[in-house]
């Protein structure tokens, strides 16, 4: 999926994820990033101050000092991503971030594994 597309996939998610749990957010499209709680975007920018960072299809900045934390979610199943982010974790590592991995469970939980 292109970046714009994932963008629009996104936004709509974020409208139509729970009827009772908006979360606001906006994206280049909407303007005014600073009154944006979430920031949606494919490039390295952190326009609305946000301290986390939440990264989609490997995507992910090295310096992430623009961030009190970032989020790099990736497919398990696909090998090549697997691969991309043991790079960024060792990238990370070198730069002096604390790091944890989290792994989900068959039955949808979340387990520390690192």
């Amino acid at each position: 999926m292109a970046p714009a597309e994932r963008i629009d996939s996104l936004d709509a998610a974020l409208w139509t994820y729970d009827d009772r749990g908006f979360l606001p957010h906006g994206s280049a499209k909407d303007g005014q990033p600073a009154h944006q709680p979430i920031w949606l975007t494919d490039h390295v920018e952190n326009p609305n101050g946000a301290g986390a960072l939440v990264v989609t299809e490997g995507r992910a900045p090295i310096d992430l000092s623009a961030w009190k934390m970032a989020i790099d979610f990736i497919d398990g199943g696909d090998d090549a991503a697997v691969q991309a982010a043991r790079g960024r974790w060792r990238a990370y590592q070198q730069a002096g971030h604390e790091l944890t991995y989290w792994t989900q469970g068959p039955e949808g939980g979340w387990t520390k594994t690192a």
